[in-house]
């Protein structure tokens, strides 16, 4: 970013001189002078960010001191690894809206945080990473845990900045927010040196700027309506973009003038609410051929918000790519994710929320004619939605534990679930409606179930919050339960034990029958590693046990429920079709 020389170095023996320059007896800044630490901090509360999340490192020792300083309106949460610590921060952004936020040391700390930045990248979720880096003097020179991060991150950050002047910090988070926040959000990392972060500069207020706006266009609506007034079978595909204030009821009142039935993106179940007669289901990573023969029958696709991935569109067969498929209408913020592997017969960069709520707006509706085809959607939904029955001997098919927890969970829960098998009926069975919300993974990381339940609890401590993880998940972020402990969160957390990797094991029948390897394993007594963490463990065993559930789910305090889950009642029917919905 910065073209002159980098500053001197400033060895360890001169911190605690050159902080008492500036700094006064009761530890605030004197004069017009901040050190970098302090200016990227008061960056971050101007932006609205009230909470951290950090694995502590000796190369941000300024920041973590600057940090002290904010401790009164910033929360410093301290994690046990920073794959958790970026999870966290993912899932307190789709919570707030804001940027997550997580701090780590370099190298190794870096590199343990990389899937967080991947997973943003996918999810579209902002989200910035803040490295401390060597010393200036020591960069480019293969020193102790240094990497050069924007070539490490180059693929997968939207934005990646090494800061090596203190006075270009509020320049650089200024940019940081902005990009993090605008067009599609996504993450963007910050190295800065150590020396930068305890060195001195100019203070100057936080810059901020507004919010990038693209309110639709009257005509834009108006060409919207034309096209939907003429169609007789639609369909309007919502994406994350809608995830924001307002935007939930937009969708809905939009659908509902317009008769439209909805489909929602991968795993973005809680944007509508799945009872309503007019839900249509997920764009999953495999839906059933019988859904789709209905839904290729579309004569217009409305997508608001949303991307036109390979899941979302089915591997990209979704509308078709020629000119024999349905109308396609591309509503989103960013033009750069419109047109790119379908032809619009209309495109419009602007925000979809305010174009659905215009289109609610309208003197125009929905035809009468549209009825059936509503009725035919929302059939194959509710075909899809139905629990099943399962004659096997292995265990509780985690299918009849979602299928009763679906019955009694709280109008204010919010649901995280993990990567793998068992997340499937999650997104099958339960009807997400009103404040509940879903935090799950789009990019499908394994590690993230029970980083975000923290972090949702840390957030809305008042509301029921809902774990659904498997033991192979849970053993790659459950060490982050620490915090929970901590804090005094009361997480239900139900794990599903087979002690295989489900997903793959899947697959692994269908492509290679009888040779399993490399899917099992043996677990610790994960009751005990429950009972560590200061849960009440309960253990599920038979299909009796479920009537438990109930009341273990409004039971005071936290709860570990570990359920012995059948590998039986996922691996026949999925191996035969080859399904893809399980990962």
């Amino acid at each position: 970013m910065d073209s002159r020389p980098p500053i001197a170095a400033i060895g360890r023996a001169d911190l605690q001189e050159r902080r008492a320059a500036i700094v006064g007896a009761e530890g605030h800044e004197k004069g017009d002078m901040a050190t970098g630490g302090l200016l990227i901090v008061e960056s971050l509360a101007a932006h609205g960010i009230d909470r951290v999340f950090c694995v502590p490192g000796e190369s941000y020792l300024g920041l973590l001191d600057a940090l002290y300083e904010h401790r009164a309106s910033i929360d410093t949460v301290v994690c046990r690894h920073e794959s958790g610590a970026g999870f966290m921060a993912l899932a307190d952004a789709r919570l707030t809206g804001r940027p997550g936020m997580a701090c780590v040391s370099r190298g190794p700390g870096a590199s343990n945080a990389v899937i967080a930045v991947h997973t943003a990248q996918q999810d579209g979720v902002p989200f910035i990473l803040l490295i401390g880096q060597v010393s200036t003097g020591d960069l480019r020179r293969d020193a102790f845990q240094e990497i050069d991060y924007g070539r490490m991150f180059g693929g997968l950050a939207k934005w990646t900045v090494e800061i090596t002047d203190p006075a270009r910090i509020p320049e650089a988070m200024l940019r940081a927010f902005q990009v993090a926040t605008t067009g599609v959000p996504g993450p963007v990392v910050i190295a800065v040196p150590e020396d930068v972060l305890t060195a001195s500069a100019a203070r100057v207020p936080p810059l901020r700027s507004s919010s990038v706006r693209c309110p639709p266009e009257q005509s834009g609506i108006e060409a919207i309506e034309t096209l939907l007034g003429r169609a007789r079978r639609p369909l309007l595909l919502a994406g994350s973009a809608i995830d924001r204030p307002g935007g939930r009821a937009a969708l809905l009142a939009a659908a509902e003038r317009w008769a439209l039935p909805v489909l929602v993106a991968f795993r973005r179940h809680d944007l509508f609410p799945n009872h309503h007669p007019l839900y249509a289901g997920e764009m999953g990573l495999a839906n059933p051929p019988e859904q789709m023969a209905v839904l290729d029958e579309c004569d217009l696709l409305l997508v608001a918000g949303a991307r036109l991935s390979d899941i979302t569109t089915q591997g990209y067969r979704f509308p078709m790519a020629t000119g024999a498929g349905p109308k396609l209408i591309h509503v989103h913020s960013d033009p750069a994710v419109i047109g790119t592997h379908f032809p619009t017969d209309l495109a419009l960069a602007c925000d979809p929320a305010a174009t659905l709520a215009a289109l609610a707006e309208s003197k125009a509706g929905g035809s009468i004619e549209r009825s059936e085809w509503c009725a035919r959607v929302a059939h194959e939904r509710y075909k899809i939605a139905r629990p099943r029955m399962f004659d096997v001997d292995d265990g509780i098919p985690f299918e009849s534990v979602v299928a009763r927890i679906a019955g009694h969970l709280p109008s204010d829960a919010i649901v995280t679930v993990d990567a793998g098998t068992f997340g499937a009926p999650v997104y099958r069975l339960i009807r997400f409606a009103g404040e509940q919300r879903l935090l799950a993974p789009i990019s499908g990381a394994m590690g993230f179930g029970v980083p975000a339940a923290v972090a949702a609890g840390l957030r809305a401590p008042e509301r029921t919050i809902l774990c659904f993880v498997g033991d192979g998940g849970f053993l790659m972020t459950g060490n982050e339960l620490a915090v929970a402990k901590e804090r005094n969160l009361p997480l239900k957390v139900v794990l599903s034990e087979n002690g295989v990797y489900g997903s793959i094991r899947i697959h692994q029948a269908r492509d290679y029958p009888g040779r399993f390897v490399g899917t099992g394993f043996v677990n610790p007594d994960l009751a005990m590693i429950g009972a560590a963490f200061g849960f009440a463990v309960s253990r599920l065993s038979t299909p009796s046990d479920l009537d438990r559930l109930p009341a273990l789910l409004a039971a005071e305090g936290p709860q570990f429920i570990i359920v012995d889950t059948s590998v039986e009642a996922v691996m026949p029917a999925t191996a035969a079709q080859g399904d893809r919905s399980v990962l």
